[in-house]
């Protein structure tokens, strides 16, 4: 079985959001004070989650990658980790890294396959000031736990912001390239909690490469796939780096992904307004059949894009820590 939309795309890669809460307040994600967080009686138990799973397995799935929130605020995220490398897919995770300096063998250990971490700035005022944290020693410490627990190679995540980071795309590239890593920027979206996203800054992918072509010389890398970032070699490799341009260049054609958030609704894209409730079924009886009717009903009535450029395009309810990455 498979789970085919109406524009043909065969949907491979599972999102699990494991929390909506985070143990930063990024500028760009969440006011200070948080957001009013999902109730804890409606987060999915690691049963649930376990079932959901292998329901998506038996109708294709190949990959699952674990967001939030911060996933590692969950007290059994390495649990739910092992129960769905169990099931079979390569299991990934997104995270905001500190954490890892203690979690990142017990990952490993449990099936984990890759990492990607957040890190916007080398900063730590700067890291302070946009995260609202002092924690950048604790994501550093957490890169190179991730490292020595074997993860290769351990993906780097920035959001690219005009007067906030751009004057570190360089460092950030030679950063990764030093501790092993691949370093992705990505075009800030239109998820933040307060709907206060302005175009103006955001720094696009053609901007970020002339930026980085100052300083290195990069070279494409063929086969992107279904993958979110078009890759470059740094210097003939092989260090490479990637940009994932949502905004700019959206990769909709290829979209393979699926998102069931922390309180159990199937999202079939990103910036959907529509989500699909599996509660009522997980909780009241139903069977996996139901189930699967829910999530195949979803894929077929998934949208050709996310429509960002289009006049009527509305930016989705749930910020993005609610939805899942």
């Amino acid at each position: 079985m498979s789970l085919v939309d109406g524009f043909g795309r065969v949907h491979r890669d599972l999102r699990i959001s494991l929390t909506d809460k985070c143990s930063l307040r990024c500028t760009y994600c969440m006011p200070a004070e948080g957001v009013p967080w999902i109730e804890r009686d409606s987060i999915l138990t690691t049963d649930e989650i376990e079932r959901v799973a292998r329901v998506c397995v038996d109708l294709g799935v190949t990959s699952i990658r674990l967001t939030g929130g911060e996933p590692l605020v969950r007290k059994d995220a390495v649990e739910v980790v092992r129960r769905l490398a169990a099931l079979g897919p390569e299991v990934s995770m997104t995270t905001n890294g500190l954490r890892l300096a203690e979690l990142a063998v017990p990952l490993r250990e449990a099936g984990l396959a890759r990492l990607n971490i957040s890190i916007d700035t080398l900063d730590r005022e700067r890291f302070a000031q946009l995260t609202r944290r002092d924690r950048l020693d604790d994501v550093l410490a957490g890169i190179a736990a991730a490292r020595e627990a074997g993860f290769t190679p351990v993906k780097l995540n920035a959001v690219a912001m005009r007067g906030v980071n751009d004057d570190e795309l360089v460092d950030l590239v030679e950063f990764a390239v030093g501790a092993g890593a691949q370093m992705r920027f990505i075009e800030q979206m239109p998820l933040d909690a307060g709907h206060t996203w302005d175009r103006a800054a955001m720094v696009p992918a053609e901007e970020i490469l002339a930026t980085l072509r100052s300083r290195f010389t990069l070279e494409p890398v063929p086969g992107r796939g279904s993958s979110p970032a078009d890759t470059w070699t740094v210097d003939g490799g092989p260090a490479t780096v990637g940009v994932i341009a949502s905004v700019t260049a959206p990769f909709c054609a290829a979209c393979d992904r699926i998102r069931i958030t922390a309180d159990g609704h199937v999202r079939n894209c990103l910036f959907a307004r529509d989500e699909s409730d599996l509660v009522a079924v997980l909780r009241g009886g139903g069977t996996d059949a139901d189930l699967t009717r829910i999530i195949e009903t979803s894929i077929a009535g998934k949208r050709a894009g996310h429509g960002i450029d289009s006049p009527t395009f509305v930016q989705p309810i749930r910020p993005m820590s609610a939805i899942g990455g």
